[in-house]
């Protein structure tokens, strides 16, 4: 089963800009360095307040993943422009389309 990770963060209004250009390098970077990484997408919420919500393979491929932190260029711009997480949490996709 897939594992999801879903992580709220609040970021500054003069932050975002700077968010959202991170985010290519960002993912690329999680491409490059992040077994079983399947992709994710960012939603902006009300206020200042974003959800990430990341595709893993596996739990274990997230676990990994949250061991490296901010190793790479990319990854680390991106976690800079954010203010603080608000929460975080995992699960997995009960509800995959069989193809």
């Amino acid at each position: 089963m897939t594992t999801v990770e879903l992580t709220r963060f609040h970021v500054a209004p003069d932050q975002v800009r700077r968010l959202l250009a991170a985010r290519p390098a960002m993912l690329a970077d999680f491409r490059a360095d992040r077994a079983g990484f399947l992709g994710a997408r960012l939603v902006r919420l009300p206020g200042d307040d974003w959800l990430d919500i990341v595709h893993w393979r596996t739990a274990e491929d997230f676990a990994e993943s949250r061991a490296k932190g901010a190793n790479l260029p990319g990854i680390k711009a991106f976690f800079e422009a954010i203010d603080h997480v608000v929460s975080a949490e995992e699960g997995t996709i009960e509800d995959e389309e069989q193809s």
